[in-house]
Formats: C-alpha cells, sequence, structure tokens
C-alpha cells in the first residue's frame, strides 16, 4: 500500500521542526517539505523531497501539483506577529497571497483526484481583539466567535485566510455553470503562544516566556517588555504537534466547525519569571514594558474556551506549565547551552 503524500510549507520553522520529526518517526508518509531556506540537515532524513522555494511562486506549486498526489497540506508558513508589524505589506503578501496559492493548489489536487485534501492551517489567538483589560478579564475563556477584531496586521491576515479556508472548501466557484465536484477539507487550529525546547525565539509578540528562560540559561540579563500581570495562554511545542495530527486524523463527520481554539496553560509573567527562577535562581529577569508591544498582548484573551476541540476531536495537553517547564523546556535548554 503507497503512503500516502503530506505537503509541509514553513517546514524550518517551530512547528515545522516538530510535525516532520514526529511524522518522519512513525514512517505512516512521505514527507515534501517547502520552506524559504534550505531545509535544516536534521530534518532531511525524514523528507523524501526537501524545496528551497517561495509559496508566491506558482510555477513552483504547479510543479508538485504534477509530481506529487498530495493528500494533505500542513500550510505553516507565514512571518509571524512583530514582523508583520514592521512590514505589514510584506506580511500581507506572504501571509494572504501565499495562502490563498496554497489553497488553490489543494482545490486543484481534490479535482484532480476525485477526493478532497485536507488543508491543515495554524491560526492565532492574535485573530482576537479585546478592546480593554477590563474586558479581558470579564471575557475570561474566550469562544472561537468572540471579539474576533485583531489589532495587528498578522491577526487580520490570519482571520482573514480561515474566511479563506472556509470560502474554499464550502463556497468556491459557487456561481460557475459547472460546480466543483470536489474541493478541500479545510481545517484549522488557533494555537495560543506556543513554547518549543528545540529552537531560539525569534522575537514573537509571545516570546517573551522562552526569551526569559534562554537568557537565563546563557548567563545574560533579560528585561521583559510586557507587564509582569500581563497573562495570555501557552502550549509546549509537543502538544501543539499533537493537536495538528489529531484535527488531521479526524472525520468530517465530528467537525462541527472549521476553526477550534487550543490551549494548555494561562501563567502571569510573574509566574513565568518564578518558573525560570526555580531553575536558575541567580536570572537577571527584570520588567521594562514596551507599550506598543503591550498594548498588543493586552488585546489578545487571557485564556481560550477549547471544549469544542476536546468534544469533538478528543483534543487534551499532556503537558501543564509544570511539566512544561520542568520536564521538557529546562532540561533541553540547559542541554542546548552547557554543550557549547
Amino acid at each position: 500500500m503507497r503512503k500516502e503524500v503530506i505537503l509541509i510549507t514553513g517546514a524550518n520553522g517551530e512547528i515545522g521542526h516538530g510535525l516532520i520529526k514526529k511524522i518522519g518517526k512513525e514512517n505512516r508518509a512521505r514527507i515534501v517539505a517547502l520552506d524559504l531556506k534550505a531545509i535544516d540537515e536534521e530534518l532531511m532524513p525524514y523528507c523524501e523531497r526537501s524545496i528551497q522555494g517561495d509559496i508566491l511562486d506558482k510555477m513552483l506549486l504547479g510543479r508538485l501539483s504534477t509530481e506529487y498526489e498530495i493528500q494533505t497540506i500542513y500550510h505553516l508558513a507565514s512571518i509571524l506577529s512583530t514582523k508583520s508589524e514592521y512590514n505589514p505589506e510584506t506580511a500581507h503578501e506572504i501571509n494572504v497571497e501565499g495562502t490563498i496559492n496554497l489553497l488553490r493548489l489543494g482545490v486543484e489536487l481534490s479535482q484532480w483526484q476525485g477526493c478532497s485534501v485536507k488543508f491543515i492551517y495554524p491560526s492565532s489567538i492574535a485573530v482576537y481583539g479585546l478592546p480593554n483589560l477590563e474586558m479581558k478579564k470579564k471575557e475570561g475563556k474566550i469562544r472561537e466567535y468572540r471579539w474576533c477584531q485583531p489589532i495587528t496586521m498578522y491577526g487580520c491576515n490570519k482571520i482573514y485566510c480561515e474566511h479563506l479556508g472556509r470560502y474554499y472548501s464550502r463556497n468556491y466557484r459557487q456561481l460557475a455553470k459547472d460546480p466543483i465536484k470536489n474541493s478541500i477539507d479545510f481545517r484549522c487550529i488557533r494555537f495560543p503562544g506556543l513554547i518549543s525546547a528545540d529552537t531560539i525565539p525569534t522575537g514573537g509578540t509571545s516570546d517573551y516566556g522562552p526569551e526569559m528562560l534562554h537568557s537565563a540559561a546563557q548567563g545574560i540579563a533579560y528585561k521583559c517588555f510586557v507587564r509582569e500581570d500581563t497573562k495570555i495562554p501557552f502550549m509546549a511545542m509537543p502538544d501543539a504537534i499533537k493537536a495538528l495530527l489529531l484535527i488531521e486524523a479526524a472525520t468530517c463527520e465530528k467537525l462541527t466547525q472549521l476553526s477550534y481554539n487550543v490551549t494548555s496553560f494561562s501563567p502571569s509573567a510573574a509566574e513565568i519569571r518564578q518558573c525560570v527562577l526555580s531553575a536558575y535562581p541567580s536570572a537577571l529577569i527584570t520588567f521594562d514594558v514596551d507599550h506598543s508591544r503591550q498594548s498588543i498582548v493586552d488585546s489578545w484573551p487571557e485564556d481560550v474556551n477549547d471544549s469544542p476541540a476536546k468534544e469533538d476531536w478528543n483534543w487534551q495537553p499532556d503537558f501543564d506549565m509544570q511539566r512544561s517547564f520542568h520536564e521538557y523546556l529546562i532540561p533541553a535548554i540547559r542541554n542546548r547551552y552547557n554543550s557549547v
């Protein structure tokens, strides 16, 4: 029996690393990895093919559609929140136009193969836009349909791409004389702040947590750019990978919506600092608020309601805050810098 072919864009990113290693070790699929940069050497053994290329390159995507019968697309490539604010037009081009290119590829593949291609899309809590701290506190665990009024380009890109996924999945070319018989099977997860032991934080708006830990491990003083009482949800990377694989494996009949919240723990910045200090007592971590970045984090919920994911596809995190730091993050990061 031939193994299915999985296309993973943004393969070099935090999620891409974990996803490729997990699927590769299971040896259940042929992985085609695509990234703007050359695929990391450590990922190469798991990939049938690695491609250095741009998701804006329609010719490249067209060639892929003729070379492989792709059954699942994990579209991970994007410009993240902080960088999107510095280059909003470029972010829109990559995050939106790049996504449209992949959605069109998915539709074409679905038509040619005679069955729906699964399109797995990681969205973000950045799609939410709470107006003030009072409402943030009052809302608590936010539901998927509440306060989808983002104040960042990244958040705007993500919520729009969720709508595009719905359109391409359910209403693509709905007025055409020849209706589309097979379209994509779009499935989306709205992730909280993700923390990985394998990759170094890249200055994202939710990266103050892992930045504290990486700085402490290197003996570098760190000034946290948000207030001590700042609270947003987080998740360890293994749980993010688990969530993606669970939603991909779920049968269509069990999915009651296209976009799902997931989460694990929701600490304050002060609680993260205390957790880091428990491992590195001499670490120098202070708070020096960047008001522009603070306003962005304040617009995100302090927690999310992920009960639909639990009910529809048995979502349950394996890592709470204690286990995330003391069993996953701290040992790996300590080993990273001790071996240098």
